[in-house]
């Protein structure tokens, strides 16, 4: 059996620590490096401009996603358990 908050936090705090690294991508400005050779390495057009670092923005992007992501993970730890019993 799985805790689903602790399952909750791990999945959060993971998905919340890529999205600091994408905001100091953005923040040092090399976040367009980044796009520019993903669309790159899959044969696409970049289709996408990165914008300005804003710290109020990468703040809502990082605590949406950990919210997103810990729900995500309670109700996964919810399903594993009702399945492993």
């Amino acid at each position: 059996m799985t805790n689903p908050v602790k399952v909750g936090l791990v999945f959060g705090f993971f998905v919340a620590l890529a999205h600091v690294g994408w905001s100091l991508l953005v923040a040092t400005g090399h976040a367009q490096k980044l796009v520019d050779f993903i669309f790159w390495a899959h044969f696409l057009s970049p289709a996408f401009q990165v914008g300005p670092f804003d710290m109020m923005r990468a703040g809502i992007l990082v605590g949406v996603t950990f919210a997103v992501a810990f729900i995500g993970g309670v109700v996964a730890s919810i399903i594993w358990n009702v399945f492993h019993r």
